[in-house]
C-alpha cells in the first residue's frame, strides 16, 4: 500500500509534535535544575532534585544523598558537582541492584563516561577548579560570583544532557506516528 501525501504531512506533524514536546520537556528539566540551584540549593542536590520525582526518590533523600558533592565534592574542588550530580540519576537510571549483574553495572558506567565526555566537550573540563579558572577570577569565586557565571550554566547543560541520555516516561509514546498512519488507513479503507 502506498503512502499518499497528505499521510505523509501528517507523519510529518505527527513527529513535529513530538519533537516539540520532548523540547519543552528538556526545557522543563533545565529550568526545574537552575531554579533549585537559585534558591541556593549544591549543584549536585540541583541536578538530583529536578530528576528525583522521576524516579520516586523522596525530595528529603534526594536532598541528603547529593548535599556534599557541590563545589566539586565538598568544596575540594574536584569533580564538578552538577556532573556527580548527574552521576546519581544515571545511577537511578541505569543501575544495577544485583551486586553479580555485572553487563547492567558495566553499561551503567558507560553512561557515566557518556556524560562526562558530553560535559567535557561542550567545557574542555568535568572538574570544579578548572570549570572556574576557565571562567571567572579568584575575586569572583570569593565573592561567590561564580556560581552566576558558570556553575549555573553547567547544571542547566547537566539537566538537558541527563535529558538526553535517559528515556523519559511522560514523552509521547515512540508510536503516535504509527497511530496517525492506522488512523488515516482505517478512513481510507471505510471510504473505499
Amino acid at each position: 500500500m502506498t503512502t499518499s501525501r497528505a499521510t505523509r504531512d501528517l507523519i510529518k506533524l505527527a513527529d513535529l509534535v513530538t519533537e516539540m514536546k520532548e523540547i519543552k520537556q528538556k526545557q522543563e528539566y533545565i529550568d526545574k535544575a537552575q531554579s533549585l540551584f537559585d534558591e541556593g540549593y549544591a549543584c549536585s542536590q540541583s541536578i538530583l532534585l529536578a530528576y528525583g520525582r522521576q524516579f520516586n526518590i523522596d525530595e528529603r533523600t534526594a536532598k541528603l544523598i547529593s548535599a556534599n558533592f557541590g563545589g566539586g565534592m565538598g568544596r575540594l574542588r574536584q569533580k564538578c558537582g552538577a556532573v556527580t550530580g548527574g552521576f546519581m540519576v544515571l545511577g537511578l537510571a541505569f543501575g544495577n541492584t544485583d551486586p553479580k549483574d555485572m553487563e547492567t553495572k558495566l553499561a551503567s558506567y558507560k553512561k557515566v563516561r557518556e556524560l562526562n565526555q558530553m560535559v567535557e566537550d561542550i567545557y574542555g573540563t568535568s572538574n570544579c577548579v578548572e570549570l572556574l579558572k576557565k571562567h571567572a577570577t579568584e575575586a569572583e569565586v570569593a565573592e561567590r560570583k561564580h556560581h552566576k557565571i558558570i556553575c549555573r550554566r553547567v547544571v542547566g547543560d547537566v539537566a538537558g544532557l541527563l535529558f538526553d541520555i535517559i528515556p523519559t516516561p511522560n514523552s509521547l509514546p515512540f508510536d503516535v506516528t504509527q497511530n496517525v498512519v492506522m488512523n488515516i488507513e482505517n478512513t481510507q479503507e471505510q471510504k473505499d
